[in-house]
């Protein structure tokens, strides 16, 4: 399978995206602690381009002994927010957080000789 080269290892600012072009795609790829995502920059909802929007923590209702006790950040469960109409995508899997069956086109990313490649 080709590769495109999307830049060297560290390069990206954790929790930043960086845009690639390979052909007629273009890639979303984005770095989270030392890991890297790469998603279609195309939103399946009216096709955005969901890679430029916001990543934030998806937010997580507390409860305890049944008591609903408020809402925190859940920063273990990073999201994609696609920023022309919201829809919101879990960074690890590129699946829409309502519906799973919604999800992004994801791309295999392979860190070799201090670069970074996206498999397409």
């Amino acid at each position: 399978m080709p590769e495109v080269l999307v830049c060297a290892q560290g390069e990206i600012a954790d929790g930043a995206v960086r845009i690639v072009n390979a052909g007629r795609l273009e890639i979303g790829v984005i770095r989270r602690a030392d890991k890297y995502f790469a998603y279609r920059n195309l939103c399946p909802h009216q096709g955005g381009p969901a890679c430029e929007g916001l990543r934030m923590p998806g937010v997580r209702s507390v409860i305890e002994n049944g008591i609903f006790l408020g809402q925190t950040f859940d920063e273990d469960d990073m999201h994609i927010v696609c920023p022309w109409h919201g829809y919101e995508f879990h960074l690890a899997d590129g699946s829409n957080v309502c519906d799973p069956n919604i999800k992004l086109q994801r791309f295999d990313v392979v860190q070799r000789d201090g670069a970074v490649y996206v498999v397409v």
